[in-house]
């Protein structure tokens, strides 16, 4: 808990940019940050049965083509991200792509296959848009599994995390 009694920052939140002076949750003011071009890449997986991959690789999932509707989930959740994270700005996205590709070999042992997300959102504003990518990788998993899972209801959304960011004052990030 970042408060304490009376509206004090708890210790070690003191520094915390969404936290005001008396400990209580704000939105930043970015207003004096530069505008500069940003963009983020996430990943995530969805681990299933390679009998479930397979219906969604030849088109035999009864809710329809899984790819093609993930991916447009995707870029529709980046674009209201602002909407469903409470202190995140609503930004002008100038692109977001969302792929999505069976792996019959995923490096969890535990799961026979999985289906691989990346999303990379852009835009040039003054905050950056890390979490519009991971946003997208969540909801086109979530997407997978709501029309996959009269399939199968024990796959697992997986491993969903930031893995490139470049812009702003930080500058570059890679996880790899």
């Amino acid at each position: 808990m970042a408060e304490q009694a009376g509206g004090a920052p708890a210790e070690g939140f003191e520094g915390l940019s969404h936290l005001d002076e008396r400990g209580h949750a704000r939105m930043v003011d970015v207003s004096a940050k530069p505008t500069t071009v940003r963009e983020a890449t996430a990943r995530g997986r969805v681990l299933m049965s390679r009998a479930t991959l397979d219906a969604i690789t030849s088109g035999a999932v009864p809710k329809g083509d899984v790819f093609a509707t993930a991916r447009i989930a995707g870029i529709l959740a980046a674009k209201r991200t602002a909407e469903l994270i409470p202190l995140c700005h609503p930004l002008p996205l100038s692109g977001v792509e969302v792929a999505l590709c069976g792996d019959a070999e995923p490096t969890d042992s535990a799961a026979e296959a999985a289906v691989e997300i990346e999303a990379t959102a852009r835009t040039t504003a003054q905050t950056g848009v890390e979490m519009e990518a991971l946003t997208a990788v969540s909801v086109a998993a979530l997407t997978v599994y709501d029309m996959c899972k009269s399939l199968e209801r024990g796959m697992r959304v997986d491993s969903v995390r930031l893995t490139a960011k470049s812009g702003g004052r930080s500058g570059e990030w890679s996880a790899e």
